[in-house]
């Protein structure tokens, strides 16, 4: 049972429930959390929160597998949360607030645990349309997605958008964002598929499989190529995705298979092309706030929409092991611990 202990002196102390990672593990199938019973309590302009729902990430599987040099054990794992705030500065006790961080999980304890202590500054108000779980949903790939296009520009309506890896979420999140600002989108994909999610216009689906992507890409354009490229999958694309950019043209770049590539320096300059790197665990929690509110407006009027969360792909905090096995195994499905 969780105790909040109010005081007029002091603020509340709750006894959360937490997964706990003891140590790195070889393999998602090999890791062994444990639920840990801790202390928590909030310092001056932090808020303590009730947590409804939060993300499992695949970034927190490479954490856990040792990928991740700088993350630390034993640590609660969880970037990504919604919840209610029980206790804060005047004015913030009952919000319901979402939010999301690059340090959560990996160099602190984070999200998956029944309660969390974070700055005000990195919380966002839930919409009320929102449920729980997709607002745990929205963190590291809307996050991911607006800061790849705030970095690169912010797609204009005469602009196209080509997302390379168009089904992930992060590039379903890149095409939320960039037809909400009236950008014309092309999306890649690996095999013969439709485009899964929500978009403000209709996305042309290049299926990378049995076309040329960047002819392709030139047809569409009237050999003006693309303004922006997303690039959600790294090297087996960057070479269609260089040949796609058209004049003054920007690559966002998030992943990589195999770290090494090699381009054609000349294209490159005559080109003008400009490539932007995107790594959101590099963002603190307050820097990923101030991402997650530059969205507020778009999921408020509609435009920009949560991930769909299937009854599957939740799961109670005792499961947080098979939570990440599914995500290892390259689910679509966004999942969540509910605790």
């Amino acid at each position: 049972m969780l105790v909040a202990e109010n005081s007029d002196v002091g603020p509340a102390t709750v006894q959360a429930r937490c997964v706990r990672l003891p140590a790195k593990a070889a393999d998602a199938a090999s890791l062994a959390p444990v639920i840990e019973t801790r202390s928590l309590s909030r310092f001056g302009n932090e808020l303590l929160i009730e947590i409804k729902a939060a993300a499992v990430n695949p970034s927190d599987v490479k954490a856990a597998t040792g990928l991740m040099s700088y993350a630390v054990f034993p640590r609660t794992p969880g970037r990504d949360y919604a919840g209610v705030v029980i206790d804060g500065p005047q004015g913030w006790i009952g919000r319901e607030v979402f939010g999301s961080s690059g340090d959560l999980g990996i160099r602190r304890d984070g999200t998956h645990a029944t309660h969390l202590v974070v700055e005000a500054d990195a919380v966002v108000e839930k919409p009320k349309s929102i449920s729980w779980e997709e607002a745990a949903g929205i963190g590291v790939p809307f996050v991911t997605a607006m800061e790849g296009l705030r970095r690169a520009g912010i797609p204009k309506a005469a602009e196209t958008v080509l997302v390379m890896g168009v089904n992930g979420k992060v590039g379903q999140a890149a095409v939320q964002i960039a037809s909400w600002h009236g950008a014309r989108v092309v999306g890649v994909v690996r095999k013969s598929e439709p485009y899964e999610g929500h978009a403000n216009s209709s996305v042309e689906v290049i299926d990378a499989s049995a076309i040329d992507v960047a002819a392709r890409v030139r047809e569409l354009t009237s050999g003006k190529g693309a303004d922006i490229v997303f690039n959600t999958v790294g090297d087996p694309y960057f070479d269609a995705a260089h040949k796609s950019l058209g004049l003054r043209g920007r690559q966002i770049l998030i992943a990589a298979v195999d770290r090494i590539v090699q381009f054609n320096i000349l294209e490159f300059y005559r080109g003008q092309h400009t490539y932007v790197g995107i790594d959101t665990l590099g963002l603190s929690s307050i820097a990923t706030g101030a991402v997650l509110r530059e969205l507020g407006p778009g999921f408020a009027s509609g435009h920009l929409k949560p991930f769909p969360i299937k009854p599957a792909a939740i799961y109670p905090l005792e499961q947080a092991r098979a939570a990440f096995i599914a995500v290892a195994g390259s689910s679509r499905d966004r999942v969540i611990l509910r605790p």
